[in-house]
Parts: C-alpha cells; structure tokens; sequence
C-alpha cells in the first residue's frame, strides 16, 4: 500500500528578520545625511507599518530603504501591500502600509485549479489559509513545487509541512 505525500502552500514571512529590517531602517534614519533632520518615523502595530515623514520625497526614500533592508534579510517584497498617503498635523505626510499574510480563498481556489488542470496525479485542497497538497509520489509533488513557483501570484508563496 503506498502512501501519500504532501506539503503546504503558505503565505508568511519571518517576523524577527521584519523587526530587524526595521531597526536598521530606524538607525539608518537617525544617522543618514539627508534624512537626520526629517523627523521621520516608522512603527509596526500588528500587521501594518506606519511611516510619518515631512513631505513625499521623504517618504518615497524611506520607503526604499526599508524596502531594501528587507530585500536583504530575505523577505518577500510582496509581503508590503500600499495604503494611501495622508497628511498628519504640521503639514506632514503619513503612509500606512499593511503586511500581507496568509492566502485569501479567491487565490487558494486559483492555486488549486492550476495544480488540478496541470498536473492530474496531484490533489490540492484549501485549509483556512493555506493549500493543501497531497500525491503518491515526490516527485508529483516536486513538480507542482515548480509549477507554483513559476507562477506570478500576488502574495508571497512559501512551502512547508513537507512529508
């Protein structure tokens, strides 16, 4: 009797490497020439992230520069899901930007139906917010590995409980 493999499709992101992007980010603002004396900000409350910051040039390298500290501690730029700019007292401009996770059950039904239209030996199924992915054999599952990571999906996509 042959088992059944699987493994998880997910969408998370490590919160340590998150707050330490942040701390260098802050740190870089304290001490970066042109940025010293904007007064800018940056908070994390749950899952979204604050930046307040004197005018939208400011913002927009703030937000590069976070954006980049994160790109090297090896998070998914997908993760950071824009909000609107606002303005704050004294002329200021904010941005809150919310931090994507888990997959939604309109991307968990397009991931299933890609997996079942490509590959027939594979099953997919939705579990809250996560896929499912089960077959006989790993290498059924390897390929659907690829055939997820060739797609271009909208969230970050991580694999785990590989079994």
């Amino acid at each position: 009797m042959a088992s059944t493999s699987s493994f998880d499709i997910v969408s998370d992101f490590d919160q340590q490497e998150l707050v330490n992007a942040l701390d260098q980010t802050r740190r870089e603002l304290k001490s970066r020439y042109d940025l010293k004396d904007s007064n800018s900000t940056i908070e994390q409350k749950g899952d979204t992230l604050e930046i307040e910051t004197q005018d939208s040039m400011t913002l927009k390298s703030v937000r590069e520069m976070l954006f980049q500290k994160a790109a090297k501690r090896g998070l998914d730029l997908k993760m950071f899901e824009y909000g609107p700019t606002g303005t704050a007292s004294g002329g200021r401009v904010t941005q809150t930007i919310n931090l994507v996770k888990g997959i939604d059950k309109e991307l968990a039904k397009k991931i299933s139906k890609t997996i079942r239209d490509e590959l027939k030996k594979v099953q997919a199924s939705i579990q809250g917010d996560a896929v499912r992915v089960s077959a006989k054999s790993k290498d059924d599952l390897q390929s659907a590995m690829q055939l997820i990571r060739s797609g271009d999906w909208p969230v970050p996509i991580q694999f785990n409980n590989y079994r």
